[in-house]
């Protein structure tokens, strides 16, 4: 392993091991490792992709207060104290900023095939059966209810409304869990994305048929 890889996994690893579920140290190394099963078929410096995949939650605005840019900015202060590069702390700095969803009608961009695959990777581990686990976790760290009802989801306009949303974790689903398997850029993602996003859709099957049968 790189040895400047290996120094940022071992930070995140102590910064992250104690979060909640679904964005702890496990999260953070799954999305390490896809990373690095899509570079292998789909190119890119894999140096910029490992350090932003292990930097690219080092500060998600879900938990500072809302701020998208914190991440960046601390994924470059981490970096210099470790002496990295200027050029990969530039580039690992650009594709961090580049990661997050930040709603279903704002357009994702990303300037780069390390910014697509990190990106992807990030999106995969949010689909499927852990992507479901995860969602709840959130859910109820932050007191969410299940589901209710009369409560649809809106398929959010901008990034603050995105931010400042509130909602039950069922509307996740189609705010963005949903939506993420046509927005991958890498064909090894795409493939991954299908059976993940077909789990998801009869876990929900499943989910609303309990529920009804209880009327």
């Amino acid at each position: 392993m790189n040895e400047l890889v290996e120094k940022v996994a071992r930070f995140i690893k102590d910064k992250f091991e104690e979060n909640e579920g679904s964005h702890d140290w496990h999260h953070i190394e799954r999305v390490w490792k896809l990373s690095k099963i899509i570079q292998e078929k789909e190119g890119g410096d894999l140096l910029v992709i490992e350090l932003a995949a292990l930097l690219h939650d080092v500060s998600d605005h879900k938990y500072n207060g809302g701020n998208w840019n914190a991440g960046s900015e601390l994924t470059r202060e981490i970096l210099f104290k470790l002496d990295a590069s200027l050029e990969v702390t530039s580039r690992v700095v650009a594709v961090v900023s580049q990661v997050s969803f930040k709603g279903a009608k704002v357009s994702d961009s990303t300037d780069s095939i390390e910014a697509q695959i990190v990106q992807d990777a990030d999106r995969l581990d949010a689909i499927g059966a852990i992507g479901i686990a995860r969602a709840f976790a959130y859910g109820g760290s932050k007191n969410r209810p299940l589901y209710v009802p009369d409560v649809a989801p809106v398929l959010h306009q901008t990034a603050d409304e995105y931010k400042n949303s509130v909602s039950h974790t069922v509307n996740h689903f189609y705010e963005k869990l949903f939506l993420l398997k046509d927005r991958m850029h890498t064909q090894t993602a795409k493939n991954l994305a299908r059976e993940r996003h077909l789990f998801m859709e009869e876990f929900l099957s499943q989910f609303y048929s309990e529920w009804k049968s209880l009327k």
